[in-house]
């Protein structure tokens, strides 16, 4: 019996090594595939890439000439610049996703979707047939009805689900957002930004009380949003947080 176990835990053991194997290798894939898309696209990327390595390198190198210790400083110069390098690439990345996406329905959709952090993302609680739409979100700041499309209609999608809204959370705040380029708009690529900077204003025991009272609205029978933007959105938010982990 013993020798039994101890093969399946083995096996168990070599069955999970081979998954993150796996699963390493997907993310390296995926990396590679996205940074040869952007720098097709971005013809500044590898330069500003190859500049965060090289000068930081040179950096750190003559820093250590001043006391004598460059050949210690300089490999610590190069994994900084690899660092940076990275970083710049994922905000680069991220730039040109949101730039394709901009303006495009379910745009907002996506963007609420690819949010860090213990929100709570119900899309497409409103709509009208041009793909206007109202999305709610419950946060630490509280209930967030984000809105795109034409802002003549989606302003009294808006009024009308904030009315619905305030009956079931009370002295909750409840804020409205109107994604776009136009004044009193935020745009798409500062969504995220400005959410994270609203006021942490309830707890999360008061955050699921929000979402179980919430939830007994349901949504109104409107027609579906897309998945996202562009077909690449589930591939950038993998990016994303491949990136972070770097």
């Amino acid at each position: 019996m013993a020798n039994g176990k101890g093969k399946e835990s083995n096996e168990a053991k070599a069955a999970a090594k081979a998954a993150r194997r796996q699963a390493s290798k997907e993310r390296r894939s995926q990396l590679w595939q996205a940074f040869q898309m952007q720098r097709k696209e971005d013809k500044l990327l590898l330069p500003l890439m190859i500049g965060a390595v090289v000068g930081l390198a040179v950096v750190f190198f003559l820093v250590g000439l001043i006391f004598g210790i460059e050949w210690f400083l300089l490999p610590v110069g190069i994994l900084l610049g690899v660092l940076a390098a990275f970083i710049i690439f994922g905000r680069r990345v991220q730039k040109t996703v949101y730039g394709k996406a901009d303006g495009q329905a379910g745009a907002a959709a996506w963007a609420l979707d690819n949010l860090q952090g213990s929100w709570r993302v119900t899309n497409a609680i409103a709509g009208t047939t041009q793909l206007d739409a109202v999305h709610r979100v419950i946060g630490r700041p509280g209930v967030i009805l984000v809105a795109e499309g034409a802002p003549q209609r989606v302003k009294s999608l808006l009024a009308q689900e904030k009315k619905k809204t305030a009956r079931l959370v009370g002295d909750t705040p409840i804020y409205d957002i109107v994604v776009g380029n136009e004044e009193g708009q935020i745009p798409l690529s500062q969504l995220q930004k400005y959410m994270s900077k609203l006021p942490k204003n309830i707890d999360t025991k008061r955050m699921d009380t929000i979402e179980s009272r919430l939830a007994a609205i349901g949504t109104r029978g409107g027609p579906a949003m897309p998945k996202g933007p562009i077909p690449g959105g589930a591939k950038m938010k993998g990016v994303q947080r491949t990136m972070r982990r770097r």
